[in-house]
């Protein structure tokens, strides 16, 4: 039981390091793969196939490409064309650019979730295409939108841990290191699971007060 406790004083700081990490990759992500995801998605809802086209290409392509995949392409391969990123920079890009494709699709559900009435209403009361998303569409797709990719930023965080393999030193490859040098594997790793348990928790407690929120507007 000392050893344990004695452990936990010796690891913990290191594990805590790691996490502030692990809480910047997915927090940085998140960010970016929103961004990206909406606006393919004002893109999948186009009724011109040239702006629809490409883009439904492009969004098969990365969701037909292993996360892991990805990120060692963008960590090893886009440095041979002149493109060249810190480990911490390729996996914040390589998860937005993956999980975008998938926030796109969770946008395009939602947004053609709305009646056609509500554009139509919103056009003939002299609204612009932005007005309309922003003022209209948005606060009631808000409602069909939330849960799924709440659900996308939960496996976002954990798929932060395959930074490790490209040497960012977060969660995962913290816990790696100490195992490596102590080889205290149960201890260690089951700390880290518990701390990814803990920032799952938090981030979806956030979602369903953001759920709840919009489901009273």
């Amino acid at each position: 039981m000392e050893r344990l406790i004695s452990n936990i004083y010796e690891f913990m700081p290191i594990l805590l390091r790691g996490t502030i990490y692990t809480v910047e990759i997915t927090a940085a992500a998140i960010i970016l793969s929103t961004i990206m995801g909406f606006i393919l998605s004002l893109a999948l809802v186009s009724d011109r196939v040239w702006i629809y086209k490409p883009v439904r290409i492009w969004i098969n392509l990365i969701r037909g490409v292993p996360l892991l995949v990805q990120m060692f392409y963008v960590y090893f391969v886009m440095p041979d064309i002149g493109i060249k990123l810190t480990a911490m920079q390729a996996s914040i890009f390589a998860l937005s650019v993956c999980y975008s494709s998938y926030h796109a699709e969770t946008f395009r559900a939602g947004i053609l979730s709305i009646p056609k009435g509500q554009w139509e209403s919103a056009r003939s009361i002299g609204l612009r295409y932005r007005q309309i998303m922003t003022s209209v569409i948005l606060p009631q797709a808000a409602r069909v939108i939330l849960p799924p990719i709440g659900t996308s930023y939960i496996i976002l965080l954990k798929d932060s841990s395959l930074a490790s393999v490209i040497t960012v030193r977060e969660l995962t490859r913290s816990g790696q290191l100490i195992a490596t040098s102590t080889f205290e594997n149960m201890q260690v790793f089951t700390m880290v699971a518990i701390i990814y348990v803990a920032l799952t928790q938090l981030l979806a407690l956030f979602i369903q007060k953001s759920e709840r929120k919009f489901r009273i507007l």
